[in-house]
């Protein structure tokens, strides 16, 4: 009664050491995947910061114009205060 016991338990010792393999074979898979699926979002998170920093150079690049042409209007606010002045 006590071999029995003693085989089925190395059985079962067997099956849950086959299970234990199994699970870790698994589990690298999966880590593989997760690795994967890391370097999938590292590169769409470096497309997605290139293009925020061409947005911004394109924001202050629009931002310089909108000086410009407020100065440009300025000047020629003043130049029709002063031709005004003249032929007044």
């Amino acid at each position: 009664m006590l071999k029995q016991e003693v085989s089925l338990l190395q059985v079962e010792l067997e099956s849950f050491k086959t299970e234990n393999d199994m699970l870790r074979a698994g589990q690298s898979a999966s880590l593989g995947a997760v690795q994967q699926n890391v370097d999938v979002a590292l590169q769409n998170l470096h497309r997605v910061i290139a293009n925020a920093h061409l947005s911004i150079k394109q924001l202050v690049s629009g931002t310089e114009m909108l000086h410009f042409v407020a100065d440009l209007l300025k000047s020629i606010d003043k130049i029709s205060e002063v031709k005004k002045e003249d032929d007044g």
